[in-house]
């Protein structure tokens, strides 16, 4: 092979790799690192991977997506945080945990307020008078979010280390484990419980050592974390059809352009509804194989004894908790 020839060659193949390269980096314009708290199998991280599939796809390659599953990137107030900044992009997670940033969230965790995982998606789901009111909220506050969707993630049930739950007067005295939400706390209180705030990434070794003796949670969320050893009597109460946010960074969102803004906000509404579906999924199944693979002893107390206590004060935790025009929302 001539000298010359070689050249030409050697300058081809540098060629055809700048060209592979200015094409990789033009085809991948924005990368989103999306946080989830739990531990898999969990419908947050079944919505993630929805997501993150479709985004990818419908962009062309334009977007890649990063899941970051077990609460990797830090606990969820702090990831708030951190997206007001925009150093992380999106979070799929409980309202409850998202209390102190924007404490209007609390009105989801009052119980007993939805007829089920789809009449919250029916009230709340993207469209709704709901989702546009908590869209105002994050923008009145400052917060640095735009919400992409709001929906439901499952029933969400007592358990306790040591008292086997049947009704209301079992509950007096206990330590009731709770997220930062004043809603939590109320509620609780009500049945005689001792409210004790803890984040959920610490709620392993609370149950544990005895700063809680009861806590309330997801099925999956139980199930994922493990929590079945340290609390592994379970009252099926659905107290709370859990409500949760996908949110992005409003600095993320303001770099897309307007038609990779479409392709992500369909993709989080249809991960959205593919959450409920796997949610319902879980609740079906999780009780079964919690009780024959895990030891659980599970009980069915009936929800009108719990419901006669909070009841009377619904109305007036709302107006307690500066949360009236929330709860009339909800139940309009």
């Amino acid at each position: 092979m001539t000298h010359s020839r070689r050249l030409f060659l050697l300058g081809s193949a540098a060629g055809l790799a700048a060209v592979s390269l200015v094409s990789a980096a033009t085809a991948q314009e924005h990368t989103l690192r999306v946080h989830t708290l739990v531990q898999s199998p969990h419908p947050y991280n079944d919505m993630a991977a929805a997501f993150k599939e479709q985004v990818e796809e419908e962009s062309d390659g334009r977007i890649a997506v990063e899941v970051f599953d077990s609460g990797q990137l830090g606990q969820d107030p702090a990831v708030i945080g951190e997206m007001g900044f925009g150093t992380i992009d999106m979070m799929i997670s409980t309202t409850s945990n998202a209390v102190q940033n924007v404490p209007e969230y609390a009105i989801f965790t009052m119980p007993y307020l939805f007829e089920g995982m789809d009449d919250v998606l029916a009230k709340v789901g993207p469209g709704t008078a709901l989702h546009d009111h908590f869209q105002a909220v994050y923008d009145e506050r400052g917060v640095g979010l735009h919400l992409l969707a709001l929906g439901a993630s499952g029933t969400r049930n007592m358990s306790t280390a040591d008292t086997i739950v049947e009704g209301p007067g079992d509950l007096s005295g206990l330590k009731m484990r709770t997220p930062p939400s004043p809603m939590d706390a109320e509620t609780w209180s009500a049945f005689g419980m001792l409210p004790v705030t803890v984040a959920w990434g610490e709620l392993y070794a609370a149950m544990q050592t005895g700063v809680a003796d009861a806590m309330e949670s997801s099925l999956p969320g139980y199930s994922g974390s493990k929590l079945y050893e340290v609390a592994p009597n379970l009252a099926l109460t659905a107290h709370t059809f859990q409500v949760n946010h996908t949110s992005i960074s409003q600095r993320t969102w303001d770099k897309l352009p307007d038609d990779l803004k479409t392709v992500v906000e369909e993709a989080a509404i249809s991960a959205n509804e593919y959450g409920v579906e796997q949610s319902k999924m879980y609740d079906e199944e999780l009780v079964e194989t919690l009780q024959s693979e895990n030891g659980v002893t599970v009980t069915r107390p009936d929800p009108a004894a719990f419901i006669e206590v909070l009841s009377p004060i619904q109305v007036q935790l709302a107006e307690d908790l500066d949360l009236v025009e929330e709860y009339e929302l909800v139940t309009q």
